[in-house]
């Protein structure tokens, strides 16, 4: 404690510090009451003796007077001790604030209890401290000088790791070039408050020295301590958040694992402090990162290839490059990113991509061509084995592709009945065509089919007896001779 009670009258006078006006003030009312005195006492043959009161100040302010300095001393001493039970390894005082002026004077009459009373309200033990300023408004007390420098570590700590603070502090105390960053590193540049942050030593209440653990939360968010809301019978998301003046995303961002699907719960807490920092900690890194470079896609048409046909004439392949960024960020969330530097490592291969443009009509041109490549009729149109044959039979080509006869479009493409595979094919000029007994289908329906082009292949599918090509013609519905149209 930094109280002392056994010194003598006259040093405990020294210990006390007034203002000059007071201090004035109080010489020139001794001076006058003891000329007064002395005049006094020679007209009455020093027939009545001096006594001596305590006129009382804390931190300037009148208290009263007393007779005996001593009951001052013990509510000193007492509000000390209390303060030192509560609040430990915390330096306490209570007897700086506290200024004692003896008086002499011929009357004795004090108010002691009165004074005394005053001074047990007014007097609060203090400890000394150092103060965090912003911008030179003190926001938090830390016990001294040691802690407030831990706190201003701690807020760096939030956005960056000790190492990257430890490398920091030797980068900028070395007076060697830094070595070039490889692809992947990062580095600190600087970490920096946009505010004016100083400190400064003051005596406040005990109460108010808070830790550098509790001054990093409170700087960090505007609040020691979250607000909590607790689900009540009927509440929904939206709700919850208008009520605490809060948009569903903040209020989704402030409790992480909530999702706008979450069922809320009876008695579920949810937090709904919005953080309100006394501080911007502004963080700057370089960072060296390999970026891919995207090749082009470069297209050149072919009018001999169908439209929607396309071949890969040079395959793409990306290249790479080497960027250094100078990255910003505020309180954790990137404001910028600046390139400083950029070197290409490989450059990239264009795609080169073939479509052909070639428009096949859907009409036919009436001129029909020969459905095989090669080959001879086995079987012709008419009456075979008590039945008529609708179309004819062709056999032994010299491959087993299937051409469309004439353009058209693709209007049946599948299984039916004795033709087995089959397809049908409108030419859109009052002719359609069919194809059956095929072993396997080269088109969909609705494909604009060319004349010439495969569509199928030669099988023995459906009611047949060897591998063959049956084929039809049509004629504004009504079945006509393949020979009166086609020829080999």
């Amino acid at each position: 404690m930094s109280s002392s009670w056994n010194k003598k009258e006259e040093n405990y006078r020294s210990t006390y510090n007034f203002s000059s006006f007071k201090k004035v003030s109080i010489i020139a009312v001794l001076m006058a009451s003891f000329a007064m005195n002395v005049g006094f006492t020679k007209e009455n043959n020093h027939k009545e003796a001096l006594n001596k009161i305590y006129h009382v100040y804390v931190d300037n302010e009148y208290m009263g007077a007393v007779s005996d300095d001593k009951a001052v001393r013990e509510i000193i001493a007492s509000k000390e001790q209390q303060a030192s039970n509560q609040y430990k390894d915390i330096l306490i005082d209570a007897n700086s604030a506290v200024k004692i002026i003896p008086e002499q004077v011929f009357s004795n009459e004090t108010k002691d209890a009165e004074t005394l009373a005053n001074l047990e309200q007014t007097l609060v033990a203090q400890s000394p401290a150092f103060a965090l300023l912003v911008d030179n408004k003190p926001i938090a007390y830390l016990k001294d000088a040691a802690a407030y420098e831990e706190t201003i570590r701690m807020l760096k700590l939030q956005y960056v790791s000790p190492q990257e603070l430890d490398n920091l502090l030797a980068n900028q105390q070395s007076l060697n070039e830094l070595p070039a960053l490889q692809s992947g590193e990062s580095r600190l540049l600087n970490i920096t408050f946009k505010q004016g942050i100083s400190g400064v030593s003051e005596k406040v209440a005990p109460k108010n020295i808070v830790s550098p653990e509790e001054a990093v939360k409170y700087l960090m968010t505007g609040s020691l301590e979250q607000e909590l809301y607790k689900i009540q019978s009927g509440d929904v998301l939206g709700a919850v958040a208008k009520k605490h003046n809060l948009t569903t995303a903040e209020l989704i961002a402030l409790n992480p694992g909530l999702t706008v699907d979450t069922v809320l719960q009876i008695g579920q807490a949810l937090n709904v402090t919005v953080a309100k920092p006394f501080v911007t900690i502004e963080v700057k890194q370089e960072k060296k990162i390999t970026d891919t470079i995207a090749f082009k896609k470069i297209i050149e048409e072919d009018p001999t290839m169908y439209k929607g046909e396309t071949l890969i004439k040079q395959q793409g392949l990306n290249g790479k490059k080497e960027t250094s960024y100078l990255i910003t960020a505020e309180n954790g969330t990137r404001t910028s990113k600046v390139a400083l530097e950029e070197k290409v490592l490989q450059q990239p291969v264009d795609q080169i991509e073939v479509v052909g443009t070639k428009v096949i009509s859907s009409r036919g041109t009436g001129d029909f061509a020969w459905p095989t490549v090669g080959g001879y009729i086995s079987s012709g149109m008419g009456q075979r084995w008590g039945a008529n044959h609708r179309g004819i039979d062709i056999a032994r080509p010299s491959n087993y592709n299937i051409l469309a006869s004439d353009n058209g479009v693709v209007v049946a493409a599948g299984i039916s009945g004795s033709y087995g595979n089959r397809i049908v094919i409108n030419h859109n000029n009052s002719y359609t065509t069919l194809y059956g007994h095929l072993s396997s289908i080269k088109v969909s329906v609705g494909q604009v089919v060319e004349k010439g082009s495969v569509i199928g292949i030669m099988g023995s599918t459906g009611n047949s007896t060897g591998t063959h090509l049956h084929f039809e013609v049509e004629k504004n519905g009504e079945l006509v001779n393949p020979l009166s149209y086609v020829g080999q």
